[in-house]
């Protein structure tokens, strides 16, 4: 694939990398167009749940396919959509009575700010302040890149980002100035507050605690602002719940989901709002609607595979597929953990992270260093700079996750020689 024309995402084509070819796959495992069989430790960027080319899944794409393809959104509804939108409503927070269609998670993130904004703009009160978190990332988007973390990510498009307020990640032991800080911004009048709820993905699976998330809600609800959980990579099961916000008891002002909605098979999100921000943009004026659509909202062949995954997690044993994979997790990585060069092994469901070495930053050359040397033994796990994490679909098999862990003990031992 030398000689192609494709320019991919996070990759510096400068560096004359490998890109291997993908020819099919199937539950945990890639099988490469030179006869390799890969396994896919990582979810295929945290997308894939069930397992790759799920029969219901694809049965329900294919079908839907031939039925109806494709259609405006804006005024036309359809099946698919209005049975998601039904089944969504009977599973997450009560609360969230209203469900808006978009395409990825960067776009059921920018929906979910818009909406905020749109919120006290209608209600005539001036908030404007955006509140988020250090480390955080909700995306590739302009506003989403405005609420992330900034650095070597963002910093070439730092004239288009706007400001917000950045709280301290609460480390433990230091929850406290988190919740002064959080505290302090609401006090102020912010109109929103976004979060990763219990784990920051690409910030470097970084954990805290329920008890913290349920104390940022309560400080948000007594001061009005609203509370967005962008659950975009920690929903459907990850943290060994349907959504992380239920380990703290916490029912979100806006709902980001994405990833895992169709089981990952195809792109889709939803933002879910509370009734009070849908009632904010209800009017008789045509100037107070929400101006937000892409040409594919809701589109109808990704509606059927996410309804598809909704009767996966209702008629099969999903709970207990996540909390098997998750103790299998947290057994490799305890025996993992008494290698010398493994730093804050952490694990949260079935997302299990460790830090090698003391090499910091994104850009580390320690990366791509492991990430070859993971490509050259058939295991897809992609370093957050010295951060490595293992979050593979919930059929993966022990024996496959033993393999994973091996490998990752394997190039544990190749770094230490060579250090």
């Amino acid at each position: 694939m030398s000689h192609s024309p494709i320019w991919h995402p996070f990759t510096q084509h400068g560096l004359g990398e490998p890109i291997p070819e993908v020819a099919r796959a199937e539950d945990a495992e890639l099988h490469l167009a030179d006869g390799a069989t890969v396994i896919d430790a990582i979810s295929s960027w945290w997308v894939t749940t069930h397992g790759h080319a799920h029969p219901r899944i694809a049965a329900a794409i294919a079908e839907q396919a031939a039925r109806l393809d494709q259609i405006i959104f804006a005024g036309w509804t359809h099946e698919p959509a209005e049975r998601l939108a039904v089944g969504l409503r009977a599973i997450m927070p009560d609360n969230l009575t209203r469900v808006f269609f978009s395409d990825s998670g960067s776009t059921s993130v920018e929906v979910a700010l818009k909406m905020a904004l749109g919120y006290w703009r209608n209600r005539g009160e001036p908030r404007e302040r955006i509140v988020v978190m250090d480390n955080g990332y909700h995306g590739d988007t302009i506003g989403t890149m405005s609420v992330g973390a900034r650095g070597a990510f963002n910093r070439a498009y730092e004239p288009l980002l706007f400001d917000v307020t950045s709280i301290p990640f609460p480390h433990e032991d230091a929850e406290q100035a988190t919740l002064d800080a959080l505290e302090a911004a609401c006090r102020d009048g912010a109109a929103a507050f976004i979060v990763e709820p219990l784990v920051l993905g690409a910030g470097g699976m970084l954990v805290y605690g329920a008890e913290t998330l349920a104390e940022m809600r309560r400080i948000c609800a007594s001061h009005g602002t609203l509370f967005i959980a962008d659950e975009v990579m920690t929903g459907w099961g990850r943290t060994g719940t349907l959504l992380a916000c239920e380990q703290a008891g916490v029912e979100p002002d806006i709902l980001c989901l994405s990833k895992g909605l169709t089981g990952g098979a195809i792109p889709l999100a939803v933002t879910m709002a509370s009734e009070a921000v849908y009632q904010a943009h209800y009017a008789p004026d045509r100037s107070r609607m929400f101006f937000h659509s892409s040409s594919y909202t809701a589109n109808p062949i990704a509606c059927a595979a996410a309804c598809a995954n909704l009767d996966i997690w209702r008629e099969e044993p999903v709970a207990e597929r996540i909390a098997l994979l998750a103790e299998r997790q947290a057994a490799r990585l305890a025996d993992l953990a008494r290698h010398p060069l493994i730093r804050n092994p952490r694990r949260i469901g079935t997302i299990a992270a460790f830090d090698v070495g003391d090499a910091q930053g994104y850009l580390s050359d320690l990366a791509p260093r492991m990430l070859a040397m993971f490509r050259e033994r058939d295991v897809l796990l992609r370093p957050l700079g010295n951060t490595v994490y293992v979050m593979p679909p919930y059929c993966t098999t022990s024996d496959q996750l033993d393999a994973v862990f091996a490998t990752v003990r394997e190039v544990c031992e190749i770094v230490e020689r060579s250090t």
